[in-house]
């Protein structure tokens, strides 16, 4: 394994597929340095084989597992001489239904996964974020963020944790000149939609199919172009609903609730 030596660095978590594997070869086609983790051991073989080992180290990662993760981070520290330039936590899956009608268990898979595992990854990381100037701490949260939508309670709850702890620390760090931001994706083409909900998306509108590069530019924007954004939605028109909760929770739930009608088939 090569070491990075002076190129910028990436962790992704969740970066065997999707919006994890495109900002993976995205930053790599940029000249830097890719860490991806994630618990898909094939996925990662294929990354590691498509990038080259030089340019990055794929490694078996449970977020949930933090001494995993800190080990994770120490490796990659080693590689990258110290330094972290972005921490895209990304890793997240989703269990959907009726929430009274789902078992405990997968409601906490949800919470560990989506919420827990980004609160170890930022805690373990701050030290290499702080040590590397003007790096970027990132987080996919989720259109769900923006309204509590039925069908997805847990889910949409923990991409709200997520959303709020961006805009907290966002605060937070900037004493260390670390900068702090999010991703809010409407409806994106990745293996955690169902089927079902693929071959029924709608072809314009805010919860049109997205491909998944489109959040791998976002983060990419979130480094180089505007580093002062906070949100990043995608596509942009989440932004309208984000608002939209705001001033009209009501409004908004009872429109959410006539698009939560599958719920009843």
């Amino acid at each position: 394994m090569s070491t990075a030596g002076t190129r910028k660095s990436i962790f992704i978590t969740g970066a065997a597929s999707g919006m994890g594997l495109e900002t993976a070869r995205l930053f790599a086609a940029g000249g830097w340095f890719v860490g991806g983790y994630d618990v898909n051991e094939a996925g990662l073989a294929a990354l590691e084989a498509e990038l080259g080992a030089a340019n990055c180290i794929a490694r078996r990662l449970d977020v949930t597992d933090r001494e995993a993760y800190r080990g994770a981070l120490a490796e990659f520290a080693t590689a990258t001489g110290g330094r972290l330039d972005l921490l895209f936590n990304n890793a997240g899956i989703g269990k959907g239904g009726r929430f009274d009608e789902q078992s405990f268990e997968d409601i906490m898979a949800v919470v560990n996964v989506n919420f827990i595992g980004v609160l170890n990854g930022i805690h373990l990381a701050a030290p290499l974020l702080k040590a590397t100037p003007n790096s970027l701490c990132f987080s996919t949260s989720s259109s769900s963020a923006t309204m509590g939508m039925p069908g997805i309670a847990v889910y949409s709850a923990t991409k709200h944790a997520v959303k709020g702890l961006t805009e907290s620390l966002s605060g937070e760090f900037a004493r260390y000149g670390v900068r702090v931001a999010d991703t809010l994706p409407g409806l994106i083409d990745t293996p955690l939609i169902p089927d079902a909900l693929r071959h029924t998306a709608v072809s314009s509108g805010m919860f049109r199919l997205i491909q998944p590069v489109e959040v791998a530019k976002a983060v990419w924007a979130s480094y180089h172009d505007e580093p002062d954004r906070l949100h990043w939605f995608v596509p942009a028109e989440i932004g309208d609903l984000d608002k939209a909760s705001a001033l009209d929770p009501e409004g908004t739930r009872a429109k959410l609730a006539v698009n939560a009608a599958f719920l009843d088939d």
